[in-house]
């Protein structure tokens, strides 16, 4: 798994099960119809909300149970994301790969529970983190026994409020740590603290920043998808309405196929 350019790709907080099969069915006919490998994704627990009272998900044991039954449905394979150690176990009962959240990237003890599951694990990259920094992270989450593990580019913080991508990363996270590289789109574009006790953004440069990432090497990429992102109870101001989904993997097709006949085409690394 991630051996081959993916699509992560979902809502950022599980909702109900209606929503998430209708994603996740979407999501499966795009697999199908552009001939692109897709992971669902979904948090049970938001645990980093800005505020204390915002919305967090339907918490562990509902939300693998919620996730289970978008397997069922879909057949797709199932990422979500782990912010303590004793949620390890449990969630690799459902998920095929375990995220380790950016704000955690150099949590010991949580990247060896990831590993020591046995499962793929993700791992994003913290905003204040180098390429280069990163290798210890993905050497933790190895040396505990997880079989592949991947990296994912979320941006890094540009003064107060902002991120920026810089494109030169995924060569350099490749290089410095040998995994394959993710692209997470959608985060990326996040304005931490620029909506009163939440965070904003600017989905409307999604699909630059995409196109941009896919024609530097990345090896996937990892967005946040809503059939109407405004009603999200978690990340509104960042998600990409799911009906523009298709005609942006459909460019990021025609890139790699454009990089794929001049020899450009990265080899993803395994890791």
């Amino acid at each position: 798994m991630l051996q081959r350019f993916t699509l992560i790709a979902g809502p950022c907080l599980l909702e109900h099960d209606g929503l998430n099969v209708e994603i996740g069915r979407q999501l499966a006919s795009l697999s199908s119809a552009l001939g692109i490998s897709v992971v669902f994704k979904a948090s049970f627990d938001k645990a980093n909300r800005s505020r204390g009272d915002s919305p967090r998900g339907p918490g562990l044991d509902g939300g693998l149970e919620q996730l289970r039954h978008v397997r069922e449905e879909t057949g797709l394979p199932i990422l979500t994301d782990v912010h303590e150690v004793d949620q390890a176990d449990e969630a690799a009962r459902v998920a095929d790969i375990l995220q380790i959240p950016a704000l955690l990237c150099r949590q010991t003890d949580l990247l060896r529970a990831a590993g020591a599951t046995g499962k793929v694990v993700n791992i994003k990259k913290g905003q204040w983190m180098t390429p280069e920094e990163m290798l210890g992270a993905v050497e933790k989450t190895r040396e505990a026994g997880a079989p592949s593990v991947a990296v994912t580019e979320r941006g890094t913080f540009f003064g107060y409020g902002d991120l920026i991508v810089d494109m030169r990363s995924f060569q350099r996270i490749r290089e410095a740590c040998r995994v394959p590289v993710i692209f997470d789109g959608t985060h990326s574009l996040q304005r931490p603290g620029l909506i009163s006790g939440s965070s904003g953004g600017a989905p409307e440069f999604v699909p630059a920043l995409v196109r941009a990432a896919v024609a530097a090497g990345c090896d996937g990429l990892f967005l946040e998808v809503h059939p109407d992102p405004r009603s999200a109870p978690s990340d509104s101001s960042s998600m990409l309405p799911l009906d523009e989904l298709k005609p942006l993997l459909e460019r990021v097709v025609a890139i790699r196929a454009a990089l794929a006949e001049v020899d450009l085409e990265p080899s993803v690394s395994t890791g």
